[in-house]
């Protein structure tokens, strides 16, 4: 009897304590959130590598709590879920979709494998060393579409020219294992007999340097809009590919333009 005494008190125990739990994770959830939907028009290489470009349309979708603005912003932050702030660094896990890429979409790739669609998960973290810079790094490893590691570095310069209008502008640097550069660099004596490239075996390094800038007016408190543009110079692993050499262009540019509006919701 004292037994069953016991599961019963235990039972008890636990279940009030998952209630609590429970309880904690809607306070959590209850409150102020925002939804962001909008649209990023660009144009940008036929594929990573490429010397033609295409015009890509992609949907900007963002729901996150209602909280202070981030001080700054970039179109190149990937998926990030901040663990520390305190003004002035923040760190946290990030993620990227990858898109991947289908042999048969451009002549230049047919008879390479395809890079299958997924992502990348990882860690990031950044940096205001004044009040008009922002240094950002992520480390990711590869979902599907490689089982490479990626690193990315950029530096961006920000000022307001108007209470509604700031300008932004820096360097970037890209860094990745052999893994990644093999899907999507690598030619093997197969791929090579398919495609007709020289066959080619990457390794690991520097991927690329650029510098980019942005545009962005908040025309509105709920919409936003911006213009930017990106350039490239692929080096290391990547410039040497014979996909690079034979068929593409080392210098990468992408330019466009994006809106989004803000959806205000309290739960």
């Amino acid at each position: 009897m004292r037994i069953i005494h016991l599961l019963a008190a235990a039972s008890a125990l636990l279940l009030t304590s998952g209630a609590a739990r429970a309880e904690g994770m809607f306070d959590w959830v209850r409150g102020d959130w925002y939804v962001t939907v909008g649209a990023s028009g660009f144009v940008a290489p036929e594929f990573e590598g490429a010397k033609d470009t295409l015009f890509n349309a992609v949907p900007i979708i963002s729901i996150g709590k209602a909280g202070p603005e981030a001080r700054f912003v970039s179109r190149n932050d990937n998926i990030s879920f901040s663990l520390y702030d305190d003004g002035a660094i923040r760190a946290g896990v990030a993620g990227k979709l990858i898109w991947g890429r289908d042999s048969n979409d451009a002549d230049e790739t047919r008879g390479l494998s395809d890079v299958k669609m997924g992502g990348e998960a990882g860690l990031f973290a950044e940096v205001y060393p004044t009040d008009w810079m922002r240094v950002r790094g992520e480390v990711r490893h590869g979902l599907r579409s490689h089982s490479g590691v990626v690193a990315d570095i950029a530096v961006d310069a920000f000022a307001d020219v108007t209470e509604s209008i700031r300008v932004s502008a820096g360097p970037r640097a890209s860094f990745a294992s052999s893994d990644y550069f093999d899907a999507w660099y690598g030619v093997d004596a197969a791929e090579a007999a398919a495609s007709g490239l020289t066959p080619y075996a990457p390794g690991s390094g520097l991927k690329a340097v650029g510098v980019g800038g942005a545009v962005t007016w908040k025309t509105t408190d709920h919409l936003t809009t911006s213009v930017f543009g990106e350039y490239s110079w692929l080096q290391g692993p990547a410039a040497d590919s014979t996909l690079v050499k034979e068929r593409g262009d080392r210098g990468q540019f992408t330019f466009g333009a994006s809106a989004t509006y803000r959806f205000d919701v309290k739960l």
